[in-house]
Order: structure tokens, then C-alpha cells, then sequence
């Protein structure tokens, strides 16, 4: 597959037109039948699958609409765990061409695996994502993506070079080594998590050079979750357009969904490859279109690693409204948490998102914090240790207790909040830690 020969001011550029503009009734057609195919090969080669279907009493041939999907089990990530090393692949491991694995820090690590075949879909849908965000042939890709076996950089980098990019394979860290080749080779794209984006600016400025008069033009940024005040932040700070890409591991890596440059309005996900669901996190029961909920997905098109309703916890809504950029795919809206991320403090629901989106942008304060969780009796407390702006002259604890309070009357919970130096919340080369947890040194 190739990219379209429109010319660079061609708006909409589509990497494949007729799979990003098909028909809703030829685009479900075309999802029955990839699922079914995706359920046979889940149930005759996986025996964890064929364990759950029987569990549940449902078959393959069972499913006559993809509203019967509803009737077959969830997929979660401690299955991946349970079935390790590979358990859970439905192809022999001597056929898969790569693996990739998380860091494993809470547990054994999943890990997922390709066949050639998924390989070149993955590249093939990454460089979609590049052309649906405004990315041409021939432009120079920065991607600072952590390479190894984080999905992030080598699921870029293929998608760049499918695209007919020039990749600059730097991944993570050396900031001040990112700073000067961006400078020499003239980069127009990065690729980044969003905290990383913001050490890159924080460093060049610290190097005496304005990012903003580079080429870099766009910025693609996934890994994390991010908030549209920290896209602000981001876009003045670096002087481009900040592109939200979604996609985890399990699923394929980056590239599931993205958004498009012409509106950014939410991130379009590509259902001739993958069917989007999204359910009510207490009863399991689908929503709804429009409606919160946490996003299901099941991969169509998957040879080694099949997975059908995976849960991703990230809670999101779908719209299938019309993208002025052409595209016919649902999109989905923003992640504005994810059940395992929720913080019960003082009794209430507090999303780490909902206090980034508070204090990014808010007068005197550096995009640079974390989340310090403790127990104090039988509740749980939060400190908020955030960096005062280079340029903040004022009172460091009035500040502070400016901050505490916005965060009350916005988010309706009562927390401390700790004014740092420049410098003293720790950077991220890669997917930022945003809470740190001390509530088990307590007991």
C-alpha cells in the first residue's frame, strides 16, 4: 500500500481513501466478517479462549450480527498475565517476527506478539495515523519514542518509514543531544509522550534555543494521558500543532486511533481494523453512542494475538457524528481517566487527569508536577508537589494556597499543595509517573 500522490496543501490527505471514507453499511459488513474470522481463530487456537467461550456457553457460530458480540467474555490484562510467556497467541511462537513486553513492574509483564502479516498492518495503519496528521512523504521524523520493548518507537518508526518519511531514530533522553539534532537536521515532525515534549522545550530554553523558530511544525503524542491544557501549553511552548494518537500494547501498540489535523476533535479509530465498544464499568452493559463509559475493543484483523473485548479501563465516549476531514470511522472523544488510575480521596473520585487539567496553564505554576498519595488515619491524603514557573517572583506559600483552593472549588477535593523549585520534579524520558504512591510505607 502506498501513500496518495495528492499534493502537500490537499486537504484531506488519506494514506488509503477507500478504507478511511467507506461506507457505514459497507464498513460493518466488512467488520461481521473480519469478526467472525478473528472468533474462529480465537476459539480453535487459543485453549484460554476456548476455556471462557465454553464457560459463557457461546460459540463462534453464535454470532449472526455484531450486536451478539455482547455475549462473549471480556479480555483483561491480568489473562495476559496468567497465560505468560505466550498462552495466549494463537499462532506458533517459531512464526511470530517480533515481541514486545511491558515493564512488568506490578507483576509478570504482558507480552504481545506479530507475524509478518501484523507487522505490515501495524505499519501500514501508523502511517495513516502519520498522513491523517498532516504528515507528507519526504518530511524528517523526530521520534523520541523509548525504543526495546515499549511498542512506542519501533510502531512509529515502521509507520514513518511506511509513509515515505526520513526517521531520526533517537528515542528517549540525551535532551540536550534531541535539542541539537532537531537543530541540524531540521526535523518538521516529533514524536514524543506529552511530558517528554515539555522536557525537550524546558532544556532548549535552558540552552539558549528557541524551539519555536525550528522547522518542527507538528507534534504526535501518545503514551500517556494528556489534557487539552496541557496541549496549550505544549503548542506555545514548542511553537507547533500537538496531535493526539491513541493505542496500547495489547491491542497492536500506537496507531489504534488518532486525530486529524484539519479539526482535532476527536481521535478517529480505524474499525475496519478494530471494533470499539464502550460499556458501563459497574454493570459491563453497553452505552450507548455518546455516552462515558470505559472503551472495549476487539482486533479484527490480529494473527498472533487475537483479542476479543479487551478492556482497556480508559474511560472515553464514541461519536459517530460527520469529521469535516472526510472520514468515516467513529472517533473516539478524549480519555479523561482510566478505572485504575481513580483516587478515592476523602472520599472523593479524584482522576489524575482532572488535576493536571487544573493546574496546566494556572498563573505562576510550571507544567511539572507529581501526585504524592499517604494515609493519614484511616483515609488517604494527597500532596501536590508542582513547580513554580521560572519567571514566579511571588509568595511561594500564598501561591500555594491559591492552587489549593482552585483545586477545591473545581474538582471538589481538599488536598496540600507543595511549591517546588525549578528543577525539582523529577523528568520523564518517557511516560511521565505522575503519582507516587506512599501509602503502603505506613502500614
Amino acid at each position: 500500500m502506498s501513500a496518495q500522490t495528492a499534493g502537500a496543501d490537499t486537504l484531506p490527505y488519506m494514506f488509503d481513501r477507500a478504507a478511511e471514507c467507506m461506507p457505514r453499511s459497507e464498513l460493518k459488513a466488512l467488520q461481521l466478517s473480519r469478526l467472525k474470522t478473528t472468533l474462529d481463530r480465537a476459539y480453535n487456537k487459543v485453549p484460554h479462549y476456548k476455556k471462557k467461550f465454553d464457560a459463557a456457553n457461546v460459540k463462534p457460530g453464535d454470532l449472526k450480527s455484531l450486536a451478539d458480540l455482547a455475549r462473549f467474555p471480556f479480555t483483561v490484562k491480568t489473562d495476559l498475565r496468567d497465560n505468560y510467556p505466550f498462552g495466549m497467541f494463537a499462532e506458533p511462537r517459531e512464526q511470530l517476527l517480533r515481541l514486545h513486553a511491558s515493564s512488568g513492574t506490578t507483576g509478570k509483564p504482558t507480552v504481545v506478539g506479530y507475524t509478518k502479516a501484523d507487522l505490515n498492518m501495524w505499519a501500514d495503519l501508523m502511517a495513516r495515523c502519520f498522513a491523517t496528521m498532516g504528515a507528507r512523504p519526504g518530511e524528517i521524523v523526530h521520534n523520541a519514542y523509548g525504543y526495546g520493548l515499549f511498542t512506542g518507537g519501533l510502531g512509529a518508526h515502521y509507520g514513518a518509514e511506511r509513509l515515505g518519511c526520513t526517521v531520526v531514530p533517537i528515542s528517549g533522553g540525551g535532551t540536550e543531544r534531541q535539542v541539537t539534532l532537531l537543530q541540524d537536521f531540521g526535523a518538521t515532525i516529533l514524536c514524543a509522550t506529552p511530558s517528554y515534549a515539555l522536557n525537550i522545550a524546558e532544556v532548549a530554553e535552558n540552552m539558549g534555543v528557541d524551539i519555536r523558530k525550528l522547522p518542527l511544525r507538528v507534534g504526535i503524542f501518545g503514551a500517556e494521558p494528556w489534557t487539552d491544557a496541557m496541549r496549550r501549553d505544549i503548542e506555545a511552548r514548542l511553537g507547533i500543532e500537538a496531535i493526539d494518537i491513541y493505542g496500547l500494547s495489547e491491542i497492536m501498540g500506537p496507531g489504534v486511533a488518532c486525530e486529524c489535523q484539519q479539526m482535532k476533535n476527536g481521535l478517529h479509530g480505524w474499525e475496519d481494523h478494530f471494533l470499539f465498544e464502550v460499556v458501563d464499568p459497574d454493570t459491563m452493559q453497553p452505552k450507548p453512542m455518546g455516552e462515558a463509559g470505559e472503551l472495549v475493543i476487539t482486533t479484527l484483523t490480529k494473527e498472533a494475538l487475537p483479542m476479543i473485548r479487551y478492556r482497556t479501563r480508559d474511560i472515553t465516549r464514541l461519536s459517530d457524528e460527520p469529521c469535516a476531514c472526510g472520514r468515516s470511522h467513529v472517533r473516539i472523544l478524549r480519555v479523561t481517566g482510566r478505572n485504575d488510575d481513580m483516587l478515592i480521596i476523602r472520599g472523593v473520585n479524584v482522576f489524575p487527569s482532572q488535576v493536571e487539567a487544573v493546574m496546566v496553564g494556572f498563573p505562576g505554576l510550571a507544567p511539572h508536577y507529581q501526585l504524592v498519595l499517604t494515609r493519614e488515619g484511616a483515609l488517604d491524603a494527597m500532596t501536590v508537589e508542582v513547580e513554580q514557573a521560572p519567571d514566579f517572583k511571588g509568595d511561594r506559600q500564598r501561591k500555594a494556597e491559591e492552587v489549593v483552593h482552585h483545586i477545591k472549588s473545581l474538582i471538589g477535593v481538599s488536598c496540600k499543595v507543595v511549591l517546588k523549585a525549578p528543577g525539582e520534579v523529577p523528568r520523564s524520558q518517557g511516560k511521565a509517573v505522575r503519582v507516587k504512591d506512599e501509602r503502603k510505607k505506613a502500614n
